[in-house]
């Protein structure tokens, strides 16, 4: 389904946005937790027409994983 609509507060410690948002949040979407907002500022606020919430700095996708393993196993390092 669509969801229901919500309201948050993004910051990055220094200003903070009032962000809206109608929809299912990611699975990842907590507090404390990086998120990547897309669509519009309408006044003082953010309208986001989608919300994707960010892993951790180290994460990588289990394919690009493998991958580098392979590469790094061929080159023998």
């Amino acid at each position: 389904g669509q969801g229901k609509e919500v309201g948050f507060t993004v910051t990055d410690t220094d200003q903070e946005i009032v962000v809206s948002y109608v929809g299912i949040l990611p699975d990842l979407f907590r507090e404390g937790q990086g998120i990547i907002a897309h669509g519009r500022l309408e006044g003082s606020q953010f309208v986001a027409d989608e919300i994707l919430a960010k892993h951790d700095e180290n994460y990588m996708p289990p394919e690009v994983e493998d991958s580098l393993k392979q590469v790094h196993a061929g080159s023998g390092t």
